[in-house]
């Protein structure tokens, strides 16, 4: 099995550190706001490699976390407000409050996905204690240093004593020099590349905690660092995340783990690229010209309530539109691409359902035909070896679907394979489509319901919140879209509830 290694970057044949056990970090949401589809597509393909690596027989002690200190807006230096804190002061709440709220909301849409539940979920600020004896073990061994409250990483130091700041990325430290901006606090640092691991906070700032050097909060990169080897040593297997992370936040991890226990906190750093919509990069700012965002939240796109595409999309058609691409390519979410990805979702299930339901007796003597359907069978574990190549493995999958439809519609004999093969068709199938890929067949009735009271649930839970901030034109905008799906909302002491007209 090959992983590609982000820091090397080539393939390499994966041998855990301790086999059969491996440890899998994943740079989980920062909850000040709702999950958008660009994060999905990460998780989605962590979800794919944690269900492989168990498939395979790992033991994988999967850890993602909740960034939910309250980190600033942009560098951590800039001085800005923290989106948190932003949130609470303007809507008059604790921060903690905007905290729980995405971060159910966070889950819920990983449940629609289909995500399984990483083993471990741990949240930044239930792990401050962590931080602070990190920093305080970066001071002991010299690669920090305090000023006026604040405590600074020295980069410098680092790329003369081990030569590894900036291998990730790819950035020298000229690079780096050029990037430097104008921060905040920016004549503290004895080097502009050198980064805040504990940042002074001042009376404004809501979210702060006491540390032997200030009262503040930790920088941004601080808590994966902490939590990561907390759970899965100093040393571990898989570090992932979106490519969007590679700098400054993996580098600046890398440069704290050889701060504090100097040794490279990983063995393989993987990468997801990017999600693109309509062929550009998605952004919550408004276009200067037309004055729109490029940008859809997932229950946007499950309910069709937005001016972008032509229908409502199912989660799980999305799910199978992000698998046919791989992990490291970037995707470009277009109404086309996910009208193709509905018709072969669809048509995949259905050739699925159709094997699952066959008692099959088979000839005694393989014939050419157990041959051709064996090595199908081959090709797509071994797409699944080779990097987690998804769009391959389906490829080998839609290979057989044909065949299968012949069988089924009488245009080869049912006899064409022996039952060995048939059987491990159907299983293999049924491993591939639940357990690796992670669909769900939404045309059975029961699945049917649980997605439909599913959405339903955070459709009103959305609704509510509009509702709380007085945003009455969303809140009347929701419900008249129901209407129009014979959906009624009916509001009571106990909450909202829905049924179908």
């Amino acid at each position: 099995m090959k992983i590609y290694n982000s820091f090397s970057r080539e393939k390499e044949n994966f041998e855990p550190i301790s086999p059969p056990f491996v440890g899998l970090y994943v740079c989980g949401p920062t909850v000040y706001s709702d999950v958008h589809l660009g994060n999905c597509r990460t998780f989605v393909s962590f979800d794919v490699v944690y269900r492989y690596l168990t498939h395979k027989g790992f033991k994988v002690r999967y850890v993602r976390n909740v960034t939910d200190v309250g980190h600033l807006e942009g560098d951590q230096d800039s001085g800005a407000e923290d989106k948190i804190s932003k949130k609470a002061r303007l809507e008059r709440i604790e921060p903690m409050e905007i905290v729980q709220r995405y971060t159910v909301g966070f889950r819920d849409v990983m449940n629609l996905f289909n995500n399984l539940p990483p083993c471990i979920e741990p949240s930044a600020t239930g792990h401050l204690m962590e931080q602070i004896e990190m920093v305080e073990r970066i001071l002991e061994n010299g690669y920090a240093y305090e000023v006026n409250g604040s405590v600074y990483f020295d980069t410098p130091k680092l790329v003369r004593e081990k030569g590894v700041y900036g291998r990730l990325s790819g950035k020298q430290m000229d690079d780096l020099l050029a990037e430097s901006r104008e921060l905040k606090n920016q004549g503290e640092k004895r080097h502009p590349s050198d980064f805040a691991i504990w940042i002074k906070a001042d009376e404004s700032h809501l979210m702060r905690w006491k540390a032997p050097w200030s009262v503040g909060f930790p920088g941004w990169h601080l808590e994966c660092s902490a939590m990561s080897t907390k759970y899965l040593g100093p040393e571990f297997d898989i570090h992932g995340g979106g490519m969007d992370l590679q700098f400054p936040h993996h580098e600046n991890e890398i440069a704290q783990n050889f701060g504090a226990c100097g040794c490279a906190p990983v063995r393989f750093w993987m990468h997801g690229n990017m999600l693109l919509l309509n062929g550009k990069k998605m952004s919550k700012t408004p276009d200067p010209v037309t004055g729109k965002s490029n940008s859809i939240l997932p229950l946007q796109l499950f309910s069709g309530d937005n001016n972008l595409f032509a229908k409502a999309y199912s989660p799980m058609t999305l799910r199978f539109f992000m698998l046919q691409t791989h992990y490291r390519s970037t995707l470009d979410l277009t109404d086309p691409a996910l009208q193709a990805a509905e018709k072969g979702y669809a048509r995949l299930m259905e050739a699925h359902r159709w094997l699952q339901g066959q008692n099959y007796a088979g000839p005694e003597a393989p014939t050419a035909e157990d041959a051709e359907v064996n090595a199908l069978l081959d090709s797509a574990f071994a797409a699944m070896d080779d990097d987690f190549s998804t769009p391959q493995a389906l490829a080998a999958l839609f290979e057989l679907v044909p065949k299968i439809n012949s069988w089924r519609h009488g245009k080869i004999p049912m006899g064409s394979v022996v039952k060995a093969t048939f059987e491990r068709l159907k299983v293999t199938f049924r491993v591939f489509l639940h357990d690796i890929f992670g669909l769900l067949d939404e045309t059975q009735s029961g699945t049917d319901a649980g997605l439909a009271d599913g959405l339903m649930q955070l459709i009103l839970e959305l609704r509510k919140n509009a509702r709380d901030q007085k945003d009455w034109g969303t809140s009347d905008r929701i419900r008249e879209r129901l209407q129009a799906l014979d959906v009624q909302v009916k509001d009571g002491k106990e909450g909202a509830s829905w049924s179908k007209i």
